[in-house]
């Protein structure tokens, strides 16, 4: 086997471990703590406090409106009770339980909207629990489906690394320091020649540099530098 089909053996091999190790870096990235079953759950306990924010004031206006229909019941008894001649008195008395009645018209009114709202709350709560199963159910199926993808990933690397050493035992380490200072000043190392021209700068190259390649002689490419493979 030639030097350059060795290299660019090695090549593949690395830019395939490059990639394997991308794809496992994402992996790790997306494991742990699903970002929307977070949000949904903050979204979740923020509902709950205001759900409950909502009873206590229900619960304080169904307190007023127990007042105000005792103060109420009590200035109409005493209005009809026959008791008062006094006119003024009773006008001011009149007075006062329209006032009451009216207040408890506008608190009734107000206490019917915030129990609507109450119920809307607890509705939406309802739904957002159910929508936290669901995202929880997908979250863990992911999680799983990561899992298994990393270990695979793993053992692909493993095994690629194993072939890479093998590629690498079988080259001078005078090359092999020579192919690593290319692939780092030009991103890779080997370019394969494709219908007369070098992939790597994409230059034709000369008839000279042809013939060299396929008598399986080290070739550089005199445009781009690369060491040239003729496949």
């Amino acid at each position: 086997m030639s030097i350059a089909r060795q290299l660019y053996q090695l090549q593949e091999i690395e830019q395939e471990i490059e990639s394997k190790e991308q794809a496992l870096a994402q992996c790790l990235n997306q494991l742990g703590e699903s970002k929307a079953v977070t949000e949904a759950k903050a979204k979740l306990s923020s509902g709950r406090q205001h759900l409950e924010e909502l009873k206590s004031q229900q619960h304080s206006e169904e307190w007023e409106i127990e007042d105000l229909g005792a103060r109420l019941a009590k200035a109409k008894d005493a209005l009809y009770s026959g008791r008062i001649k006094n006119p003024k008195e009773l006008a001011s008395l009149q007075k006062e339980v329209e006032g009451l009645e009216a207040q408890l018209n506008q608190l009734e009114e107000r206490t019917l909207e915030t129990m609507e709202q109450v119920e809307l709350a607890a509705t939406s709560l309802n739904a957002l629990n159910s929508e936290i199963e669901v995202l929880e159910a997908e979250w863990r199926s992911q999680q799983q489906s990561l899992s298994a993808e990393i270990e695979q990933l793993k053992e692909l690397l493993s095994e690629l690394e194993e072939k890479r050493q093998l590629v690498l035992d079988g080259i001078d380490s005078q090359m092999i320091g020579y192919y690593n200072q290319l692939k780092k000043q030009k991103g890779w190392a080997v370019a394969k020649i494709e219908q007369g021209t070098c992939r790597g700068c994409r230059i034709t190259l000369s008839t000279a540099e042809l013939q060299r390649a396929r008598g399986d002689q080290l070739v550089e490419c005199n445009s781009c530098r690369r060491i040239l493979f003729l496949d």
